[in-house]
């Protein structure tokens, strides 16, 4: 596929998947101009793109990708040749609580965009490219062995991976039915800087500076893949340039985790780097209830974006956690300012 697309749409752009692929992108790709359209819900932050927010070929759009107006006219005005779809609710938490708002924009959301695509692009698809980025949560739970392959059947098992096991489905449709060309691929559990802490690794290293309680679902032996998002985003690069259209690439970190030994790790290299005793910090683990739905294992083969694409995960677990925990280390401010209002609220409901 070749890189002639000038004019790119990337939904879900202050987030924290979406702000390191927006930065790549500015960064890497000088003569793209990059179009980041976020609505800026509690995820979305603009201060994780303070850095590139002057640079020319970058702008931001503040808008919903649920609201079908608003979609129509910005594919009408910008005329996008491409569109890299990151935005989501994506929390399963947060879905068990309130899943027609996983609907609102996981679903609506992602067919106003195919929609939107199909009217602008309908003269003419070739250059174009809907790449629609999911999750390996759309394949179920894993017992003790195996992997998910771009080949398993789907089999959701909560509200938000229901939501994003449709959505997929509605590109692939789309795909079919009208020929838009499109790429999809689904990862693992992501982790690295600017994540919200509502995600496990996030929320551990804020509980232990803060030197709260470590909350642990059920036994805490829920296993899964995890995936230093700064790899992520070269896999992303890679299947926007080099992909077959209406492919399906799995990315994961072959990096498997039982959730109790992360957190333990996790508590070792933080009291490491805040100077304080050995073991300090596990004190403070405490085993909640278990929340409904929970999936046993993710573990993801990827395998063919290996063999197609030349991808593979480019830091070890330990040297990845260390990075993350140094960059919330190293910046407080940010962290202390996304972790009131809002999140305090959804904090003491969830887990107290």
């Amino acid at each position: 596929m070749e890189s002639n697309k000038k004019s790119i749409l990337i939904t879900g752009g202050a987030g924290f998947i979406g702000s390191h692929v927006v930065r790549h992108f500015v960064n890497k790709y000088p003569d793209y101009q990059i179009y980041n359209l976020d609505a800026l819900t509690y995820a979305g932050n603009l201060e994780n793109l303070k850095d590139i927010e002057q640079k020319p070929n970058y702008h931001f759009l503040k808008g919903d990708i649920s609201e079908v107006d608003l979609v129509n006219q910005l594919f009408k005005e910008y005329r996008f040749e491409a569109v890299i779809h990151l935005a989501a609710e994506s929390h399963v938490d947060r879905s068990i609580k309130d899943p027609l708002a996983f609907v609102k924009t996981n679903i609506n959301g992602t067919i106003n965009l195919l929609n939107a695509s199909k009217s602008v692009w309908a003269d003419n698809f070739d250059g174009k490219l809907f790449y629609h980025i999911s999750t390996d949560e759309v394949y179920g739970t894993l017992g003790e062995t195996g992997l998910f392959k771009e080949t398993t059947a789907y089999s959701p098992n909560s509200p938000y991976s229901a939501s994003k096991a449709s959505s997929d489905h509605f590109v692939r449709a789309y795909g079919e039915t009208y020929g838009i060309p499109y790429v999809i691929s689904n990862c693992s559990n992501n982790y690295g800087p600017f994540q919200f802490p509502e995600k496990l690794i996030p929320l551990m290293i804020n509980n232990i500076v803060e030197k709260k309680e470590l909350p642990v679902y059920g036994d805490g032996n829920y296993t899964r893949d995890w995936l230093f998002v700064e790899d992520h985003v070269k896999a992303i690069d890679l299947i926007f340039h080099k992909a077959n259209l209406q492919e399906t690439y799995n990315i994961g970190g072959l990096n498997e985790w039982k959730n109790i030994e992360l957190v333990k790790l996790l508590c070792d290299l933080a009291d490491e780097k805040l100077g304080r005793e050995r073991g300090t910090s596990k004190k403070l683990i405490t085993f909640v209830k278990d929340r409904p739905g929970h999936d046993k294992r993710y573990a993801i083969d990827a395998s063919k974006i290996d063999k197609e694409l030349g991808w593979k995960p480019s830091v070890t677990f330990e040297e990845g956690l260390s990075k993350t925990i140094d960059w919330y280390l190293e910046n407080a401010t940010w962290l202390q300012n996304i972790t009131s209002g809002e999140y305090r609220e959804y904090y003491n409901n969830q887990y107290n």
